[in-house]
């Protein structure tokens, strides 16, 4: 069974969506705010976070800020209906999806299983013998190993989230080939999950940036504007 973290200000919110996973087969904590939320992960991480964006004491993006210096597990943001800028800082920072408000319980239901179905792939947790997508793969100086969720680029690690890891997977597995943003989605999103252009913008730009502070001059990742990105072997 798996825990999905719950943290938002909204009782209502709350209440409902917690009932609703709990129905799905989901174990649920909830918490009313940002600081209340850091200090029970401290103590235990969750499988997956939801987390509100406007919270007291400690808002969604502070939380996400403290989560990623220690940990790559999954996280949805719940955002406002109209606040675009929101869903942009958020993955830049690293947040896996998002779900604007106000949101189908449904939609959210499933863009958890989407990630967890994804995290299980990255850690080994289903055993299928070697294959190309569990085997360690170097590229220049790029290494990358799927069972571990470990990077290395010249040697220096760097912590990916779930979809920066498989973004990079996918186009490291060929490079010099292209990949377009619907191909990337295809890799990254589960087909029931509707995710846009953007998206995929902005975890490549929160990659890239990863990678730049193992390497300052990394440019593997090249932008063709208008048809997608390529991963050129160094």
């Amino acid at each position: 069974m798996s825990k999905i973290a719950l943290v938002d200000d909204d009782r209502n919110i709350l209440t409902s969506v917690s009932m609703t996973l709990e129905a799905e087969g989901f174990e649920v904590e909830t918490y009313n705010d940002g600081q209340q939320a850091l200090d029970a992960f401290n103590r235990k991480l969750p499988d997956m976070a939801v987390l509100d964006i406007k919270m007291p004491r400690m808002d969604g993006m502070d939380l996400l800020q403290r989560l990623r210096q220690k940990t790559s597990m999954p996280v949805i943001f719940l955002t406002s209906k109209d606040d675009e800028i929101d869903e942009v800082l958020g993955l830049r920072m690293g947040a896996d999806d998002y779900v604007k408000k106000p949101f189908s319980q449904r939609l959210l239901v499933e863009r958890i299983r989407a990630l967890l179905r994804r995290q299980e792939a990255q850690s080994g947790a289903i055993v299928a013998g070697d294959t190309e997508d569990t085997k360690v793969m170097e590229r220049g100086e790029l290494s990358m190993d799927p069972l571990r969720h470990a990077v290395t680029w010249k040697g220096k690690d760097v912590t990916l989230t779930v979809t920066e890891f498989l973004l990079l997977q996918a186009l490291a597995q060929r490079p010099g080939f292209v990949k377009s943003r619907d191909q990337l989605m295809d890799v990254a999103y589960d087909d029931q999950v509707y995710v846009d252009d953007r998206t995929i913008d902005s975890h490549i730009k929160r990659l890239r940036k990863k990678m730049r502070t193992a390497d300052t001059e990394f440019s593997a990742i090249e932008t063709l504007y208008g048809i997608g990105y390529r991963y050129n072997e160094e």
